[in-house]
């Protein structure tokens, strides 16, 4: 890894793993531990976001510089020349983990029990930075993740369908991001440095429906950008058939905020209007959650259970939204 992004990524508390991981804590696993606050996903689906660890197998390389990114970029490739072994990239990213937990240990607001759960990490968010189809064991690292007992979110931005084609086994679920409507659109937000990015989108789209895992599609909303369309949106998830649609508000946080203005993110009014119109117009899908302080939505295809199988579903499921109109937490 080239030392002056490893300094980058480590002054902003990445835990770089080998060559090309990362291990980072969420902003939601920090409020679990100190508030007890989980994040959308402990809402909509049961995981517990004390136990979740957020990483990546690809810190370095992505096929797109999206313009709402909020973390570190400029992708200049989008493979991994020499690959760690997804063992490694497994047992020093727990590791990494704990390291980064250990702090909690001695605060007040964090309870003994929460922190010695914390150390045995339950899911992997794989989606950290970067396009983790771009390593090629994918498939090993999260076999070797359910070996050891733990869910996998992995979270792609679908230029890669021939990796998903062949990806054995699937992940517990699976997010591709279809974050513009148009071709046109697509280019400018999501600026990809392949000329057939578009293409290889909608390749993905085609083929999930044929995928035997969860699926989701998120569509990121940006003001003056992406926000509307719904007509457009609802044409491409007809072709997907996913399970859940997450309509997520983009938020000016981060490095995004040197390419974009506070005024391109929506409310969260804005996000549930667009959510709706989506579902009517999809038909077979209807509105089963939402969190205001992470301005997103949950759609759910009818017939179809949310709760991941085996997890706790949490008593107080609609878990303590921030009805701030202030809320701006992601």
């Amino acid at each position: 890894m080239d030392p002056q992004r490893k300094a980058v990524l480590e002054k902003q508390h990445y835990k770089v793993i080998g060559e090309h991981s990362a291990v980072k804590i969420c902003h939601w696993t920090r409020e679990s531990m100190l508030r007890d606050r989980g994040c959308y996903k402990q809402s909509f689906y049961g995981i517990e976001s004390h136990r979740c660890m957020q990483m990546t197998p690809a810190v370095n390389q992505c096929s797109e510089n999206c313009q709402f990114c909020w973390r570190f970029q400029d992708f200049q490739e989008d493979h991994i020349e020499v690959e760690d072994d997804p063992e490694f990239i497994l047992e020093q990213s727990i590791q990494a983990q704990k390291r980064l937990m250990s702090g909690y240990k001695g605060d007040a607001r964090c309870s003994a029990e929460k922190w010695e759960e914390s150390q045995k990490p339950k899911h992997v968010a794989i989606s950290l930075t970067g396009e983790p189809t771009a390593y090629s064991r994918l498939g090993e690292y999260i076999e070797l993740c359910h070996r050891n007992g733990m869910t996998t979110f992995l979270v792609t931005n679908g230029t890669n369908p021939d990796v998903l084609r062949k990806l054995e086994p699937l992940p517990t679920q699976l997010y591709v991001t279809v974050a513009a409507p148009t071709k046109e659109i697509f280019t400018k937000i999501c600026a990809p440095i392949r000329s057939n990015a578009w293409e290889q989108l909608m390749e993905t789209l085609s083929i999930l429906p044929s995928l035997d895992t969860r699926k989701v599609i998120r569509h990121t909303l940006v003001r003056d950008w992406t926000l509307g369309f719904e007509e457009t949106y609802s044409k491409l998830d007809a072709i997907a058939e996913p399970h859940f649609i997450e309509s997520k508000g983009y938020v000016h946080v981060g490095y995004s905020r040197e390419r974009l203005s506070i005024s391109n993110m929506p409310s969260h009014a804005e996000i549930r209007h667009f959510a709706e119109r989506l579902g009517g117009l999809l038909g077979n899908y209807e509105i089963q959650s939402e969190r205001e302080d992470s301005r997103v939505v949950l759609l759910v295809r009818k017939g179809v259970d949310r709760w991941l199988p085996g997890l706790k579903r949490p008593l107080d499921e609609e878990i303590r939204y921030n009805r701030s109109a202030n809320a701006v937490t992601v």
